[in-house]
Protein backbone atom coordinates (compact mmCIF):
# COMPACT_ATOMS: atom_id res chain seq x y z
CA UNK A 1 0.00 0.00 0.00
CA UNK A 2 3.33 2.26 0.07
CA UNK A 3 3.63 2.15 -3.39
CA UNK A 4 3.41 5.61 -5.06
CA UNK A 5 0.67 5.31 -8.18
CA UNK A 6 0.47 7.56 -10.91
CA UNK A 7 -3.32 7.07 -11.55
CA UNK A 8 -6.26 6.70 -8.58
CA UNK A 9 -8.98 6.10 -11.22
CA UNK A 10 -8.26 4.08 -14.45
CA UNK A 11 -10.55 2.63 -17.29
CA UNK A 12 -9.15 -1.02 -18.30
CA UNK A 13 -10.49 -1.53 -22.40
CA UNK A 14 -10.40 -5.52 -22.84
CA UNK A 15 -11.02 -6.72 -26.55
CA UNK A 16 -13.05 -9.44 -26.65
CA UNK A 17 -9.94 -11.05 -28.43
CA UNK A 18 -7.84 -10.92 -24.76
CA UNK A 19 -10.22 -13.29 -23.51
CA UNK A 20 -9.54 -16.12 -26.14
CA UNK A 21 -6.80 -18.66 -26.86
CA UNK A 22 -6.08 -20.77 -29.49
CA UNK A 23 -8.52 -23.70 -28.49
CA UNK A 24 -11.55 -21.34 -26.61
CA UNK A 25 -13.63 -18.31 -26.75
CA UNK A 26 -13.17 -17.90 -23.58
CA UNK A 27 -9.96 -18.99 -21.52
CA UNK A 28 -10.05 -19.90 -18.56
CA UNK A 29 -6.02 -19.24 -17.88
CA UNK A 30 -5.98 -15.99 -19.60
CA UNK A 31 -9.16 -14.72 -17.77
CA UNK A 32 -7.38 -15.91 -14.67
CA UNK A 33 -4.72 -14.43 -15.40
CA UNK A 34 -5.84 -10.92 -15.91
CA UNK A 35 -7.76 -11.55 -12.98
CA UNK A 36 -4.52 -11.83 -11.14
CA UNK A 37 -3.32 -8.74 -12.33
CA UNK A 38 -6.83 -6.74 -11.08
CA UNK A 39 -6.20 -8.21 -7.80
CA UNK A 40 -2.87 -6.82 -7.44
CA UNK A 41 -3.49 -3.58 -8.81
CA UNK A 42 -6.79 -2.99 -6.09
CA UNK A 43 -3.83 -3.37 -3.00
CA UNK A 44 -2.92 -0.62 -4.58
CA UNK A 45 -5.63 1.33 -4.03
CA UNK A 46 -6.72 1.80 -7.40
CA UNK A 47 -10.30 2.42 -8.64
CA UNK A 48 -10.40 0.37 -12.01
CA UNK A 49 -13.79 0.56 -14.03
CA UNK A 50 -13.50 -2.03 -17.02
CA UNK A 51 -15.01 -2.41 -20.47
CA UNK A 52 -15.49 -5.51 -22.36
CA UNK A 53 -15.87 -6.32 -25.84
CA UNK A 54 -16.96 -9.03 -27.54
CA UNK A 55 -15.42 -10.15 -30.45
CA UNK A 56 -14.15 -13.45 -29.32
CA UNK A 57 -18.15 -14.13 -29.42
CA UNK A 58 -19.48 -12.53 -32.04
CA UNK A 59 -18.72 -9.23 -33.43
CA UNK A 60 -21.51 -7.23 -35.74
CA UNK A 61 -18.78 -6.29 -38.27
CA UNK A 62 -17.75 -9.72 -38.93
CA UNK A 63 -17.70 -12.20 -41.67
CA UNK A 64 -20.00 -14.46 -39.81
CA UNK A 65 -22.41 -11.48 -39.33
CA UNK A 66 -22.33 -11.32 -43.43
CA UNK A 67 -25.90 -10.68 -44.96
CA UNK A 68 -27.01 -9.87 -40.89
CA UNK A 69 -29.30 -6.30 -40.36
CA UNK A 70 -26.54 -4.42 -38.93
CA UNK A 71 -28.78 -3.51 -36.11
CA UNK A 72 -29.31 -7.28 -34.60
CA UNK A 73 -25.64 -7.77 -35.21
CA UNK A 74 -24.52 -5.11 -33.11
CA UNK A 75 -27.12 -6.45 -30.59
CA UNK A 76 -25.76 -10.06 -30.86
CA UNK A 77 -22.49 -8.17 -30.15
CA UNK A 78 -23.53 -6.29 -27.16
CA UNK A 79 -24.82 -9.77 -25.77
CA UNK A 80 -21.27 -11.15 -25.67
CA UNK A 81 -19.94 -8.49 -24.24
CA UNK A 82 -21.88 -9.66 -21.01
CA UNK A 83 -20.70 -13.37 -21.16
CA UNK A 84 -17.01 -11.90 -21.32
CA UNK A 85 -17.95 -9.51 -18.22
CA UNK A 86 -19.68 -12.03 -15.86
CA UNK A 87 -16.77 -14.81 -16.96
CA UNK A 88 -14.37 -11.85 -15.12
CA UNK A 89 -16.72 -11.51 -12.49
CA UNK A 90 -16.48 -14.92 -11.84
CA UNK A 91 -12.43 -14.89 -11.96
CA UNK A 92 -12.12 -11.72 -10.14
CA UNK A 93 -14.42 -13.10 -7.36
CA UNK A 94 -12.66 -16.03 -7.03
CA UNK A 95 -9.27 -13.90 -6.00
CA UNK A 96 -11.79 -12.06 -2.97
CA UNK A 97 -12.20 -8.93 -4.97
CA UNK A 98 -15.63 -7.27 -4.65
CA UNK A 99 -16.78 -6.44 -8.43
CA UNK A 100 -20.15 -5.23 -9.99
CA UNK A 101 -21.35 -5.83 -13.71
CA UNK A 102 -22.89 -3.00 -14.99
CA UNK A 103 -24.88 -3.39 -18.30
CA UNK A 104 -26.27 -0.80 -20.83
CA UNK A 105 -28.72 -3.18 -22.16
CA UNK A 106 -31.58 -4.18 -19.05
CA UNK A 107 -31.03 -7.41 -17.99
CA UNK A 108 -31.45 -7.47 -14.25
CA UNK A 109 -31.66 -11.47 -13.24
CA UNK A 110 -27.62 -11.22 -14.49
CA UNK A 111 -26.66 -7.85 -13.26
CA UNK A 112 -27.18 -4.04 -12.36
CA UNK A 113 -28.26 -1.72 -14.75
CA UNK A 114 -25.67 1.34 -15.96
CA UNK A 115 -26.02 3.81 -13.77
CA UNK A 116 -23.12 6.30 -13.68
CA UNK A 117 -23.68 7.53 -10.00
CA UNK A 118 -24.02 4.01 -8.44
CA UNK A 119 -21.02 3.06 -10.85
CA UNK A 120 -19.09 5.51 -8.92
CA UNK A 121 -19.55 4.51 -5.45
CA UNK A 122 -18.52 1.26 -6.05
CA UNK A 123 -15.50 2.67 -7.12
CA UNK A 124 -15.20 4.70 -4.06
CA UNK A 125 -15.70 1.74 -2.17
CA UNK A 126 -13.07 -0.14 -3.45
CA UNK A 127 -15.16 -2.51 -6.12
CA UNK A 128 -13.96 -3.65 -9.47
CA UNK A 129 -16.87 -2.35 -12.00
CA UNK A 130 -17.18 -4.04 -15.88
CA UNK A 131 -19.39 -2.44 -17.92
CA UNK A 132 -20.92 -4.57 -20.51
CA UNK A 133 -23.14 -4.13 -23.62
CA UNK A 134 -21.24 -0.88 -24.48
CA UNK A 135 -23.45 1.67 -25.02
CA UNK A 136 -26.54 0.07 -25.66
CA UNK A 137 -27.06 1.04 -28.95
CA UNK A 138 -26.05 -0.61 -32.24
CA UNK A 139 -23.15 0.87 -34.28
CA UNK A 140 -21.23 2.12 -31.52
CA UNK A 141 -18.49 0.59 -30.91
CA UNK A 142 -16.71 -0.96 -27.30
CA UNK A 143 -13.83 1.14 -28.38
CA UNK A 144 -16.15 4.32 -27.59
CA UNK A 145 -18.00 2.72 -25.30
CA UNK A 146 -14.44 2.79 -23.05
CA UNK A 147 -14.19 6.32 -23.79
CA UNK A 148 -17.66 7.31 -22.94
CA UNK A 149 -17.43 5.24 -19.59
CA UNK A 150 -13.69 6.66 -18.64
CA UNK A 151 -14.74 10.49 -18.54
CA UNK A 152 -18.89 9.53 -17.12
CA UNK A 153 -16.60 8.21 -14.15
CA UNK A 154 -13.54 10.70 -14.14
CA UNK A 155 -10.91 7.98 -15.08
CA UNK A 156 -7.51 9.50 -15.55
CA UNK A 157 -6.73 7.34 -18.44
CA UNK A 158 -7.58 4.75 -20.52
CA UNK A 159 -5.72 1.19 -20.42
CA UNK A 160 -5.92 -0.30 -23.37
CA UNK A 161 -4.81 -3.94 -22.85
CA UNK A 162 -3.82 -6.15 -26.08
CA UNK A 163 -1.87 -8.82 -27.44
CA UNK A 164 1.58 -6.44 -28.16
CA UNK A 165 3.88 -4.47 -26.15
CA UNK A 166 2.25 -1.05 -27.50
CA UNK A 167 1.81 0.68 -31.05
CA UNK A 168 3.66 -0.30 -34.17
CA UNK A 169 3.84 1.38 -37.61
CA UNK A 170 2.85 -1.93 -39.18
CA UNK A 171 2.04 -5.32 -38.06
CA UNK A 172 4.82 -6.32 -35.87
CA UNK A 173 3.19 -10.32 -36.47
CA UNK A 174 4.26 -9.48 -40.28
CA UNK A 175 7.19 -7.71 -40.51
CA UNK A 176 10.22 -7.85 -38.20
CA UNK A 177 11.39 -4.35 -39.34
CA UNK A 178 8.11 -2.86 -37.55
CA UNK A 179 8.30 0.30 -35.07
CA UNK A 180 6.79 0.49 -31.72
CA UNK A 181 6.34 4.29 -30.71
CA UNK A 182 6.58 4.99 -27.35
CA UNK A 183 4.30 8.28 -27.62
CA UNK A 184 2.04 9.73 -29.90
CA UNK A 185 -0.67 12.16 -30.55
CA UNK A 186 -4.40 11.82 -30.82
CA UNK A 187 -3.53 13.08 -34.23
CA UNK A 188 -0.83 11.21 -35.26
CA UNK A 189 -3.33 8.36 -34.36
CA UNK A 190 -5.76 9.19 -36.80
CA UNK A 191 -4.03 10.72 -39.74
CA UNK A 192 -1.82 7.36 -39.57
CA UNK A 193 -4.88 5.27 -39.53
CA UNK A 194 -2.91 3.37 -36.83
CA UNK A 195 -5.24 0.74 -34.77
CA UNK A 196 -5.14 2.11 -31.47
CA UNK A 197 -9.51 2.83 -30.90
CA UNK A 198 -11.84 3.65 -33.63
CA UNK A 199 -11.78 7.24 -34.41
CA UNK A 200 -14.56 8.03 -32.34
CA UNK A 201 -13.08 6.95 -29.54
CA UNK A 202 -9.75 8.52 -30.12
CA UNK A 203 -11.87 11.77 -31.15
CA UNK A 204 -13.40 11.57 -27.59
CA UNK A 205 -10.38 11.26 -26.16
CA UNK A 206 -8.50 13.86 -28.10
CA UNK A 207 -11.38 16.57 -26.89
CA UNK A 208 -11.39 15.80 -23.36
CA UNK A 209 -7.60 15.25 -23.32
CA UNK A 210 -7.57 11.80 -21.69
CA UNK A 211 -4.49 10.23 -22.33
CA UNK A 212 -4.59 6.01 -23.56
CA UNK A 213 -1.85 3.63 -22.43
CA UNK A 214 -1.12 0.99 -25.00
CA UNK A 215 -0.02 -2.22 -23.39
CA UNK A 216 0.95 -5.76 -23.29
CA UNK A 217 -2.01 -7.52 -21.34
CA UNK A 218 -0.97 -10.71 -20.61
CA UNK A 219 2.75 -10.08 -19.51
CA UNK A 220 2.39 -10.77 -15.81
CA UNK A 221 2.28 -7.25 -13.23
CA UNK A 222 2.02 -4.98 -17.00
CA UNK A 223 -1.25 -3.78 -15.58
CA UNK A 224 0.32 -2.91 -12.09
CA UNK A 225 3.81 -1.03 -13.88
CA UNK A 226 1.15 1.14 -16.02
CA UNK A 227 -0.72 2.70 -12.78
CA UNK A 228 2.61 2.85 -10.76
CA UNK A 229 3.83 5.30 -13.89
CA UNK A 230 6.20 2.90 -15.67
CA UNK A 231 7.33 4.05 -19.27
CA UNK A 232 5.81 0.67 -20.93
CA UNK A 233 3.94 0.61 -24.06
CA UNK A 234 2.67 3.74 -26.07
CA UNK A 235 1.53 6.55 -24.67
CA UNK A 236 -1.28 8.19 -26.66
CA UNK A 237 -1.80 12.06 -25.51
CA UNK A 238 -1.94 15.76 -26.40
CA UNK A 239 1.57 17.41 -27.48
CA UNK A 240 3.46 19.03 -29.51
CA UNK A 241 4.67 16.56 -31.07
CA UNK A 242 5.02 12.94 -31.07
CA UNK A 243 8.13 10.99 -30.29
CA UNK A 244 9.10 7.22 -30.75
Amino acid sequence: MGEVTKYQRVLLKLSGEAFADVANSISPTVVSSIARQLADVAELGVQVGIVCGGGNIFRGTSPQASGMDRSSADNMGMLGTVINALALQDACEKRGLQTRVQSAVSMQELCEPYIRRRAMRHLEKGRLVIFAAGLGAPYFSTDTAAAQRALEIGAEAILKGTKVDGVYDRDPALFGDATRFGRLTYLDVLSRNLRVMDATAISLCMDNHLPIIVFKLLEEGNIRRVVTGEDIGTLVEHMEASAQ
